[in-house]
């Protein structure tokens, strides 16, 4: 049996603790959710797509390139998801199923509300991005003309990690 050509990964949580302040629980609920939930949606969808579909995972761009104190979990979490997309992306190229990594940068959402003020002032364009602007990257990544489009994380930050 099969289902749907596209997969969208989007959950995430966001935890800021230096490393002698982080603890084993902290460490084991972003590891649980921001990668073993990628892993794990990759691991049981792929099996069930049609062939030529399209497997989008949302990482997070500022957390891969531009640190900040107590960023160093939430950090390494994302770098392993930008990772396990590259690998994705060669094991299910012979089913011509593409697999890539959004990475916004600051985005105007529940998670980023209390860290506004924090990075608005390094961000270019002098806003943050909005929801609807990540999603239409992620709706341009599922059409067939990204279809040669695989193994990437791909940049939408408003000029945040330059």
């Amino acid at each position: 049996m099969r289902f749907g050509s596209d997969l969208v990964v989007n959950a995430g949580v966001l935890h800021m603790a230096t490393i002698d302040q982080a603890s084993l629980e902290d460490f084991d609920r972003l590891a649980a959710i921001n990668i073993r939930g990628v892993f794990a949606a990759l691991r049981y969808a792929a099996p069930l797509m049609a062939d030529g579909g399209r497997i989008l995972t949302i990482g997070s761009n500022a957390a891969v390139r531009v640190g900040f104190p107590g960023s160093g979990l939430y950090a390494m979490s994302k770098a392993a998801v930008a990772s396990l997309v590259k690998g994705a992306a060669i094991n299910l190229a012979s089913r011509a199923i593409t697999v890539n990594n959004v990475q916004p940068g600051p985005t105007t959402t529940d998670m980023t509300e209390a860290h506004v003020d924090m990075v608005l002032p390094l961000i270019p364009l002098g806003r943050m991005g909005e929801p609807r602007e990540v999603a239409g990257l992620v709706s341009y990544l599922a059409r067939a003309e990204a279809g040669f489009i695989t193994g990437a994380s791909l940049t939408i930050d408003g000029g945040y990690s330059v």
